[in-house]
């Protein structure tokens, strides 16, 4: 892989990672644009980490927070303290709790799909299904922005749910923040909570993920060349203004303009294999 392939690669996984609109199929599209057949199993690992702390970055705040709770949890358990009166009253230990619970069915789908990736991250006419699908949802989204959704907050059933979605969007062309940003919002959630609860939803995720492929990875050697290393940082950086171009868009109720982008892309993928 040349310098400038693996930088606009990484830039690719940066922009797409947040904005949704599938950073699976765009980086899918990506190789097979730059005749990249072989394994980037080291590659796409370490860009896949760069998007990662630029979610730590921007979310810094609540990460902390919710680690205060589950350490003040966990010290109060182990000298059996009582906690119940804990668990009523800290929403962020509230929110660690709901987050562990949809990464369950998360861990679970995802496992399976891992099962058959060498056949899904190969085909061109999937993510074109599949980004078609993802524009569909996005669209739909236009009409629970501003809904009253004060009464309707996250619970463990609503959790389970979105937590399926981000296992479903393993498939490449379906975007992970898309679908879990929708989701939430579907299920009633306020949208500033549908996209909190979906990007500290991705750290476990994509931390989760990283781990298994870093298996792989040391099991058939690896290197990690400057091009890796560039592309890490331009991930990082773009995932950076990405993420924070996507919130300020779910804040104002502009989410759903991504929709056509993504009908565009995935109809022209589906042409290019029938002409």
């Amino acid at each position: 892989m040349e310098l400038y392939q693996g930088i606009i690669l990484g830039i690719i996984q940066g922009l797409t990672e947040f904005l949704p609109v599938s950073s699976s199929g765009h980086l899918v599209l990506g190789q097979i644009f730059f005749g990249l057949t072989e394994s980037q199993l080291t590659f796409d690992i370490s860009v896949h980490i760069g998007t990662l702390l630029a979610v730590l970055v921007v979310y810094a705040q609540d990460i902390s927070a919710i680690l205060v709770s589950v350490s003040g949890f966990i010290s109060k358990a182990v000298t059996l303290k009582p906690v119940t009166l804990l668990l009523k009253e800290d929403k962020n230990l509230q929110l660690a709790g709901l987050i562990l619970i949809a990464s369950i069915p998360t861990a679970c789908i995802g496992l399976v799909i891992k099962q058959f990736e060498h056949i899904l991250f190969s085909s061109t006419l999937l993510v074109g299904f599949m980004l078609i699908l993802t524009g569909t949802i996005l669209w739909a989204s236009k009409n629970f922005y501003f809904k009253n959704n004060t009464k309707n907050g996250l619970n463990i059933k609503k959790a389970l749910v979105i937590g399926v979605g981000q296992g479903i969007a393993v498939i490449p062309g379906i975007s992970r923040s898309g679908t879990t940003i929708a989701l939430g919002m579907f299920l009633g959630l306020d949208r500033h909570m549908a996209a909190k609860f979906s990007f500290l939803l991705s750290i476990p995720a994509i931390a989760g993920a990283e781990i298994l492929s870093i298996k792989d990875m040391i099991n058939n050697g690896f290197v990690i060349d400057p091009v890796t290393i560039y592309a890490t940082i331009a991930s990082f950086i773009t995932g950076l203004v990405a993420l924070k171009l996507l919130l300020s868009l779910v804040h104002s109720g502009r989410f759903h303009l991504f929709a056509p982008y993504c009908w565009l892309i995935g109809s022209l993928v589906l042409l290019s294999k029938f002409i």
